[in-house]
């Protein structure tokens, strides 16, 4: 039995619906986020045009944040590859859990998805997944709605940003806010909160002790590690 192109059109535009429902928080919540984003890469010295790329490109808002900082103090283009590289090596370990969801899944949709993974669309889609009746047309529609709504507003605070005074607004706090946020959200748990202090109090030493900003990756492997081993201890103790 063949499927209709009107059916086939409203399950695709169902995905969609669903998918932006799900995630239209968070593209409401990059609109600030972004135009902050603009708003520093024209103060580098980068161009509408440049920034939307980067946007495109790499869709990382820490990356990119990060990037534009490393470029305004004049950093070599190495380091500033090898850094943001550091910094969303996460993406991997996000990937990896999502997959888990998705065995039978394609790979062209596998790699749409990894495309558009984030700390945020990750965050909604994970939760999405736990509960069931969530697949990978739902999971991109939220990624891909996040990733144009994020371009869109770092190409807008760039073209507007020569008019917006540098640190207006609390526009260098915006992302740190943001994670805070995020971080809340996903504190379900006491294991999640163990996991959240070592990350943090890990990540302030060694903030102290290291040049650069390897020591994000750093506390987060070893945060996410222990936290793995009370997990295990937990739930052997319990058996």
């Amino acid at each position: 039995m063949s499927i209709s192109a009107e059916t086939l059109k409203n399950s695709n535009s169902s995905y969609l619906s669903q998918g932006f429902k799900a995630v239209w928080p968070i593209c409401i919540g990059y609109i600030p986020l972004g135009i902050a984003m603009g708003v520093l890469g024209q103060k580098a010295m980068l161009t509408p045009l440049q920034v939307l790329a980067m946007s495109l490109m790499v869709f990382a808002g820490s990356g990119q944040f990060i990037a534009v900082s490393m470029i305004s103090a004049g950093a070599f283009i190495p380091s500033i590859i090898a850094t943001v590289f550091m910094i969303n090596l996460r993406h991997l370990l996000m990937s990896s859990s999502l997959c888990v969801y998705m065995k039978k899944v394609s790979p062209v949709k596998l790699t749409l998805l990894s495309y558009g993974i984030v700390d945020e669309t990750f965050a909604v889609n994970i939760e999405k997944l736990k509960k069931g009746n969530w697949g990978p047309r739902r999971a991109i529609a939220v990624n891909f709605f996040a990733y144009f709504s994020w371009a869109l507003s770092t190409f807008t605070g760039c073209y507007f940003g020569e008019f917006i005074p540098e640190g207006s607004f609390g526009i260098d706090y915006a992302l740190t806010a943001m994670f805070i946020c995020l971080l809340i959200f996903q504190l379900n748990g006491s294991i999640y909160f163990i996991t959240a202090v070592i990350s943090g109090i890990v990540a302030v030493f060694l903030a102290m002790t290291l040049e650069g900003n390897s020591y994000i990756v750093i506390s987060s492997i070893i945060a996410a590690s222990i936290g793995v081993i009370i997990k295990k201890r937990k739930n052997y103790n319990e058996q």
